[in-house]
Order: C-alpha cells, then sequence, then structure tokens
C-alpha cells in the first residue's frame, strides 16, 4: 500500500472554492485523499492575523483535531501611497520545506494548490521517485505545474466526495462596490476563509 502525503494550500483552496460556488469539508478531503493508500500525514498551510479570535482558534484547533499538522504564520500588514491596506502571508517556504523534508515518509504527495511556484520542487520529488498529484482547478493552475505533476485532479471533479452541502461562500462578484480596496476585500476575504471554511460544526457565521 503506498504512504500518501498531502498538503494543502489553504488560501489557494479557499479561492477554488469561491470560484467554483460550493464549499469544501476538509475532514472529507482528508478522508478522500487518506483513501488512496495509508496516509503518512496531512499538512496544512494558513495565514492567520495577528490578533486571533475565538472562532478563528476555534478553525485552527478542529483542523488539528481532525489529524491535520497545521502551518501558520501572521499577516503582514502594507499600506499603499494611496493609503489602501493589504495583509498578506505566504507560507510557500514553509510547504516546500515539508515536501522535501519528509520525502521518506511518504510515496504519493498530494498537492493541493495550482500555484505555479511549486513546480520545481515537484519536479524533484519525481526525480527522486516520488509520485506527485496536484489537485485544484483548472483556471487556477499554472501550465508548469500541471505539467511537472504525474497526475492531475479537478477538485470539481469530485464534489460528492469533499462538499460541505448547504453552505455556500460569497459569490466572486460580491466585492465592495466600485473595487474600493483590495485590502479591505483581502480582509473579508480571510475572515470568510476561517469562518465558512467547510469545518464541520466550526466557525458558521450565517
Amino acid at each position: 500500500m503506498e504512504r500518501i502525503g498531502l498538503f494543502i494550500d489553504g488560501a489557494n483552496v479557499y479561492a477554488a472554492a469561491k470560484r467554483l460556488g460550493w464549499n469544501f469539508d476538509h475532514r472529507k478531503i482528508l478522508e478522500h485523499f487518506a483513501g488512496m493508500g495509508a496516509l503518512y500525514n496531512a499538512f496544512y498551510y494558513t495565514a492567520v492575523p495577528a490578533q486571533i479570535d475565538d472562532k478563528q482558534k476555534r478553525f485552527v484547533d478542529a483542523l488539528t483535531y481532525m489529524g491535520y499538522t497545521v502551518r501558520t504564520r501572521p499577516l503582514r500588514e502594507n499600506t499603499d501611497e494611496h493609503g489602501d491596506t493589504s495583509r498578506r502571508a505566504s507560507l510557500d517556504i514553509e510547504l516546500v520545506t515539508d515536501l522535501l523534508t519528509t520525502e521518506s515518509r511518504y510515496d504519493v504527495a498530494v498537492l493541493l494548490s495550482g500555484d505555479g511556484d511549486f513546480e520545481r520542487p515537484v519536479e524533484v520529488l519525481r526525480a527522486r521517485g516520488k509520485r506527485v498529484i496536484v489537485a485544484s482547478i483548472p483556471e487556477m493552475t499554472s501550465y508548469e505545474l500541471r505539467n511537472a505533476a504525474d497526475e492531475y485532479v479537478d477538485l470539481a471533479s469530485i464534489r460528492e466526495q469533499v462538499e460541505r452541502p448547504g453552505y455556500r461562500l460569497p459569490s466572486e462578484g460580491q466585492r465592495s462596490e466600485g473595487q474600493r480596496s483590495e485590502g479591505r476585500f483581502q480582509d473579508r476575504e480571510l475572515r470568510a476563509s476561517f469562518y465558512g471554511a467547510g469545518v464541520g460544526g466550526v466557525g458558521d457565521d450565517r
């Protein structure tokens, strides 16, 4: 039986869910991909604000209780020349570090992300005899990453296995009027990623 390592780019998966118009159940995602073999570990990467409230903490705790190893990084706040504030955090380094340093523990790496920055690490893993499966949606997956992987899974094709029924995400079109502030939209997106992230019963803010 093949050993499975699951690596989830939280921000990328949330953005995919918004494009699809339905939400993911992280417990079901874990069960679906673990069913491909013997799960070694499941890593989940997500940004957190400097001041984490109770709902956000419950979200992270719930993922941990499900069996995920959760990697977090605080958001960094930047203000542009127009006075608009944006908050960003990248966990690419953490994800790549785990991919490469734990490779002896798994035979198949399942990467839930479409980010082209992961192309080279995927190529390295394949050169070392690992099989790599990339899962995302086509419109959010770079050609280079898809080409580098052994197998590609369109998340829309496994909706029945991983959807959280009855919970709708904000539509892509529901941004602030006139696109007034990318930063403010990103803040709302971050809150939604905690409050409606498909963790069964946790963080519902309907």
